[in-house]
């Protein structure tokens, strides 16, 4: 029964920098797949970034390619997710989850449902 915790997030202007950290209890982190799922208002929840359990791959949905970095340090069984030239359109409830997906691939890391555990949210909001 893995807990999660997302902090980091805060107001930030156009063009700033944030890095959302995700720590995780247990002692089999490094067993779990971690992503990052974001949630604006009105808009249903998308997909932003995963990790394997090793760290060596990863994926990013389109729109934050090359702008937003995930990372995990398995001996601080915390997953980052580094945002960088931040957008009012990131503007969500950012959440990260955790699960023993069977296969790492796109399709499969990028669905929700594959998720088991789920942190509360943290707030980002880009405005000027």
């Amino acid at each position: 029964q893995a807990q999660l915790a997302e902090s980091g997030g805060g107001l930030v202007q156009p063009g700033g920098s944030l890095r959302l950290s995700c720590a995780a209890s247990g002692r089999t982190f490094s067993s779990y797949v971690m992503g990052w799922f974001r949630q604006a208002p009105g808009k249903e929840r998308e997909f932003v970034a995963a990790i394997n359990r090793s760290g060596s791959s990863t994926y990013y949905t389109s729109s934050v390619t090359g702008r937003f970095t995930i990372a995990r340090d398995n001996a601080k069984n915390t997953v980052y997710l580094q945002m960088n030239s931040l957008k009012p359109e990131d503007t969500a409830v950012y959440y990260c989850a955790a699960g023993r997906l069977i296969l790492f691939s796109r399709v499969v890391a990028t669905t929700g449902s594959e998720y088991d555990y789920w942190g509360q949210g943290t707030q980002v909001a880009v405005s000027s």
